[in-house]
């Protein structure tokens, strides 16, 4: 008879390359480590019998038998979750229609979205960027769930997390020492963009918006070549920028808060289930 691979020592194989290690592998899959080194051990000497790691004292890296094990399990593991999740709910397809801010794509959609995938793979997700002010027009009918930008203290909807506004500026350029300073800031209407000014203004900065975008990514880009200042929630600071405070000279800015926006007719278990994966990806 042809001897199957048990999908549990596949899935700690795949955590194992997933978390770089035996010790986070453990946790991920919630067993001890000594029971993820017999089930690699299993795997190894029982069922494919060859190596499948390479130690090299505290690290370690597959072996050319490990890296084809590698791409079955994961489609194996695909497969068996498939299958699972269409049989015990073939309600979940369909189609969710989720709005949001290209501010928020890079930093949380991937992870959103990869983990709503593996679980209900039948589901088609239309994602639509635009600005907070745009997705909060189009929330009546176009769309089912949005994540927009809002004002302490004037949220609508469920509040993802609040976050602290930032100035931000290249690591090795000074920009803010320019007078007037030149500003990236996202396009009007933003309460954003409104409050760097009015800070800036009652501080007696000198200014200048320079450059203006819907776009994140378009402002990360101006700012990072050293041509500007910009304001942006922290988490959304990448590595090349830094965080200009009081000491240089920038007054602190209020704070915001990411929502999450679900049209009321939008009740369908799709709907609901990539609303949780939202919710939970945010909190991250």
């Amino acid at each position: 008879m042809l001897q199957t691979i048990d999908h549990e020592l596949l899935r700690t194989f795949v955590a194992i390359v997933d978390h770089g290690g035996f010790t986070r592998a453990a946790e991920a899959v919630n067993r001890t480590q000594s029971a993820v080194s017999m089930q690699v051990k299993r795997l190894e000497e029982d069922v494919i019998r060859r190596p499948l790691f390479v130690r090299e004292g505290r690290s370690m890296r597959l072996t050319s038998e490990g890296n084809t094990l590698l791409g079955y399990a994961r489609r194996i593991l695909d497969l068996h979750g498939e299958a699972l999740n269409v049989l015990r709910q073939p309600d979940m397809v369909g189609r969710v229609r989720l709005g949001v801010p290209d501010d928020y794509v890079m930093r949380f959609l991937p992870g959103i979205l990869k983990s709503f995938s593996q679980s209900w793979p039948l589901v088609d997700v239309e994602v639509d960027c635009a600005p907070s002010t745009t997705l909060l027009s189009r929330q009546q009918g176009s769309l089912d769930l949005s994540i927009v930008t809002r004002e302490v203290g004037h949220e609508i909807g469920e509040i993802l997390r609040q976050d602290e506004t930032v100035w931000v500026t290249a690591e090795h350029h000074a920009p803010h020492r320019q007078s007037p300073m030149p500003l990236a800031l996202f396009e009007e209407p933003c309460f954003c963009r409104s409050h760097a000014c009015n800070a800036l203004a009652l501080a007696g900065h000198a200014y200048r918006v320079a450059y203006s975008s819907p776009s994140l990514a378009t402002l990360q880009a101006v700012v990072g070549a050293g041509l500007a200042v910009s304001a942006w929630m922290k988490s959304l600071v990448t590595p090349g920028l830094r965080i200009l405070g009081e000491t240089d000279g920038f007054p602190p800015l209020p704070a915001a808060s990411i929502v999450l926006l679900r049209a009321p007719e939008a009740n369908s278990p799709v709907v609901a289930e990539l609303a949780q994966h939202i919710v939970e990806g945010f909190r991250h």
